[in-house]
């Protein structure tokens, strides 16, 4: 137990991005993106790679992936995302680090974020968690029962009465060069259906740019 929190810090402390800011502690709601280094080369047919190719801007950092932080009444850190590995999931944040750990054994970029207006919060961290237990949305278009990351924080963050807080915009699948990467052709034609290009979804990259977020310095208290 002691070896499992000792890593479990070690992560967390990988994760601060302090940059001279006063450090701020995670809270309820925030959202956790998961960044690439363009120069980092991921495996080639890897879906982290298809995304990172279709949505990356050149700015040297493709973001692949996000998360919803949900922080407990004892004040234990939790995510919920949607995964590949575990569909729609709820489980310690030290579990996600792990997780997202790459192959050489080195962590990615953690990039947190912060709704500007927090009313609200504990409603969406509520409705994120009663989609537990479904299945991840590989076919990114709406389907009952089902999410990708993005989709999933969409979802959940709707204001009662209200519209989803996160606009949608055209999915991309092509390549910066307009080429349409294999792992989209394959994963698609499994599937029995063109790629989706075109059609309205969301993709971290977008989402982490919302006016309606801000950057948190978060680091071990």
């Amino acid at each position: 137990m002691a070896i499992k929190r000792i890593f479990g810090l070690a992560l967390l402390a990988l994760l601060c991005s302090c940059r001279g800011a006063a450090p701020e502690k995670l809270e309820n709601g925030d959202l956790i993106f998961v960044g690439i280094r363009m120069d980092y080369s991921l495996d080639h047919d890897s879906m982290d790679n298809a995304i990172a190719s279709a949505t990356g801007d050149g700015g040297g950092l493709n973001l692949i992936h996000a998360a919803i932080v949900e922080v407990d009444r004892d004040g234990a850190q939790w995510i919920i995302d949607a995964t590949i590995k575990r569909g729609v999931d709820r489980h310690p944040l030290d579990t996600f680090l792990r997780d997202f750990t790459l192959r050489d054994g080195s962590l990615p970029v953690f990039e947190v974020k912060r709704l500007k207006d927090t009313t609200g919060v504990a409603g969406f961290v509520k409705k994120a968690r009663t989609f537990l237990g479904e299945s991840y949305n590989s076919s990114f278009v709406p389907t009952p029962g089902a999410h990708y990351c993005t989709e999933l924080i969409r979802d959940s963050y709707v204001p009662e009465g209200g519209s989803p807080l996160f606009d949608e915009a055209p999915m991309n699948f092509h390549a910066p060069d307009g080429s349409m990467p294999v792992y989209w052709e394959q994963l698609f034609a499994l599937l029995g259906m063109e790629v989706p290009q075109g059609v309205p979804g969301t993709n971290p990259q977008d989402m982490s740019r919302s006016p309606l977020l801000k950057a948190v310095p978060i680091c071990v208290p």
